[in-house]
């Protein structure tokens, strides 16, 4: 019977040990995505981003038009029409280059956040198993238990006819 019971407590702690390994994972999932929610913060920041600079474009073409009317207007001498263009070119160059590398940013930080999601559902799936393989092995042991304590029963009623036999006697 005392074997029986070292079994059940060994079991009882094996099941322990699994459960706070279960929860261990939970907390991990739970910092997992605040990293993520984080990222998605981030990845909202640089649309916001993005798209001011969208205006800024907007607005600098519209800039670049009012400048070439300006010189159209004006009749600017081939010099004057060249410093112009150069003017443009540069204000553009650094703009575009700017958006790519924005544009790249964004698509790495979508894929990493896409990653993170495919880890989280994996993560929550075996935490479901887990749990699931829990209840049952809870359920098996508690019936165990039960029989246990329905067949000591029986042992203790002749313990205690034994008892009021040898006072008997």
């Amino acid at each position: 019977m005392e074997a029986g019971f070292s079994k059940m407590r060994n079991e009882l702690q094996s099941r322990d040990s699994l459960w706070r390994r279960i929860q261990l994972e939970c907390d991990q999932l739970c910092r997992e995505l605040s990293k993520i929610r984080k990222y998605k913060d981030m990845q909202e920041i640089q649309i916001k981003h993005q798209s001011s600079c969208v205006q800024l474009t907007e607005q600098q073409e519209n800039k670049n038009t009012e400048l070439l009317v300006l010189a159209q207007s004006q009749e600017c001498q081939p010099g004057e029409r060249n410093k112009i263009r150069n003017h443009l070119y540069r204000e553009e160059q650094p703009h575009s280059s700017e958006q790519g590398r924005m544009k790249t940013e964004i698509s790495d930080l979508t894929e990493e956040l896409h990653q993170k999601e495919i880890t989280i559902a994996t993560i929550m799936e075996k935490a479901s198993l887990l749990e699931r393989q829990l209840k049952m092995e809870s359920e098996i042991k508690n019936k165990l238990l039960a029989k246990q304590q329905l067949s000591d029963f029986p042992c203790k009623v002749i313990k205690s006819e034994n008892t009021h036999l040898k006072e008997m006697m």
